[in-house]
């Protein structure tokens, strides 16, 4: 059982440069009765080889603080170095393989001063690979009490149903979990992707509820914030965080925002605690994952805690959504 709720930690280190404040929101979180942490090995975002892991590290200095069991810890491992990204860990050759799994496992639990981790995810998957060499090991870990759950990320519907046939043919511990990007801005999930959660019971960990601070409405203005992660992705960032730039803020998903904080005004509502509600309000999520840069940024998302959209208002989202569909591509 995990909190409605989880605090996804990639700006530790970054956009949240200070382990102080670091600290209070975890502080913050916990007194809010969020239980669900979610990091990995490559975090901070931007992945870059001198940061990765400080996160991680960061997170095991406040848990070593606390008793163990107050918090659910997941992390995830990196997807392969071949394809879309190349991540900044094991000399730029990562792998879903067995040797590389327990690189991984045995760093991420050495800095987060751990003996097991709650759940453990696969960043992003290898379709070109065996499955049966990623989850054999996998299941090993469990055996072992390293790791009580296991999870995938970024994953589709076919790498989805592959896993857990696998799982079940070899009678493997299966992905009890799928962390995919899911918002009012993007409802790609809700194409395939759901049914299957629904039919084999694997719960859904939505990040970026907020469209990557999108649907907060900070970017509906002549001007782009310079303080602002999509600025920075902009005028600083590498090809990758660019393209996410235009991903993420562009005319129709400006446009979709615009009814949604005209609908969360109406309300009385921020638009985070809207669209965090949103989020969490459907029966295949298990915890909706929030990332903040400072602890004043926390008050209108946990405000969306035992919120529950009434069904008028989910059916004028799904109405703005008709209109503007598939806004981020």
């Amino acid at each position: 059982m995990v909190s409605e709720i989880g605090l996804g930690t990639m700006t530790f280190g970054t956009q949240c440069s200070s382990k102080a404040e670091a600290f209070r929101i975890m502080d913050r979180c916990l007194e809010a009765g969020i239980n669900f942490f979610d990091i990995a090995e490559i975090y901070p975002v931007p992945p870059v080889k001198h940061l990765a892991g400080i996160t991680e590290q960061w997170v095991g200095e406040w848990l070593s603080q606390r008793d163990r069991e107050e918090v659910l810890i997941a992390t995830k491992v990196a997807g392969p170095a071949h394809g879309w990204f190349v991540p900044p860990v094991r000399n730029g050759n990562a792998a879903i393989d067995g040797v590389q799994l327990r690189k991984a496992l045995e760093g991420s639990l050495r800095r987060l001063k751990t003996d097991y981790i709650d759940l453990y995810q696969v960043h992003w998957p290898d379709h070109g690979m065996r499955m049966e060499d990623t989850l054999e090991t996998l299941d090993a870990f469990v055996k072992e009490g390293k790791v009580r759950v296991l999870g995938c990320s970024n994953e589709n519907a076919y790498g989805l149903m592959k896993s857990l046939w696998t799982a079940d043919k070899h009678q493997w511990r299966r992905f009890d979990t799928i962390q995919n990007n899911f918002s009012i801005n993007n409802r790609r999930f809700q194409d395939e992707l759901a049914e299957v959660c629904e039919r084999e019971e694997v719960s859904l960990l939505p990040y970026s509820p907020l469209a990557g601070g999108v649907l907060t409405g900070k970017y509906n203005v002549d001007q782009m914030p310079e303080t602002a992660r999509f600025y920075e992705y902009l005028h600083r960032g590498g090809p990758r965080q660019q393209a996410m730039v235009h991903r993420f803020v562009n005319e129709r998903s400006l446009a979709l925002t615009a009814q949604v904080v005209a609908l969360a005004a109406e309300h009385d509502w921020h638009p985070a605690t809207l669209a965090t509600a949103w989020s969490k309000q459907h029966s295949y999520v298990a915890s909706t994952l929030i990332g903040v840069s400072s602890e004043t940024q926390l008050d209108p998302i946990l405000a969306a805690s035992g919120l529950e959209l009434p069904e008028p208002v989910m059916n004028q989202i799904d109405g703005y959504c008709a209109q503007i569909p598939y806004p981020m591509g």
